[in-house]
């Protein structure tokens, strides 16, 4: 068996899902800055994770419903999100298409997990997808800094120059 064979059994297919590769061309802005978009349209998907994303999503972790509270609907400048996405064999917290980022909330449930947090995310950058980290204990004290702090992010790393 050749590299190229072996490489693709060993991948998971690409995410079939419609809505994956359409992307608004509306224009972003945040603060009157144009955000250049950055969509990474095919993600590696395993299907077997599917039951456990919607499951996630169904626990409401409150720290994750509390931050979705601000962004679902495109409350957040208008930006699609998604919660509890599947990239390969990852669930992510939340995804922006547009822009190619990964939104984790991070709490206790990361303690001593930080090893494999950086295999996550290593992987997660390999596939050009950048990652923002929030701590649980900001959303729960200070989501206006948590929103503030998220907006400066944006507009440092696809804001136009």
């Amino acid at each position: 068996m050749d590299l190229e064979t072996s490489k693709h059994q060993n991948s998971h297919p690409v995410e079939g899902c419609p809505q994956d590769g359409v992307v608004n061309n509306k224009m972003l802005k945040i603060n009157s800055i144009t955000i250049n978009p950055n969509p990474i349209l095919s993600l590696p998907y395993n299907p077997d994770l599917k039951e456990r994303a919607t499951a996630l999503r169904k626990a409401r972790n409150l720290p994750e419903v509390l931050f979705w509270m601000q962004v679902n609907q495109k409350k957040f400048h208008s930006i699609d999100f998604d919660r509890q996405r599947v990239i390969g064999n990852y669930i992510v917290d939340f995804y922006i298409k547009k822009l190619g980022l990964v939104i984790e909330i991070d709490g206790s449930s990361h303690e001593g997990k930080e090893e494999y947090d950086a295999v996550r995310e290593a992987f997660l950058v390999s596939l050009g997808l950048r990652v923002y980290r929030i701590k649980v204990i900001d959303v729960m004290k200070q989501m206006s800094n948590v929103i503030i702090g998220f907006e400066e992010y944006i507009i440092d790393e696809y804001g136009a120059i």
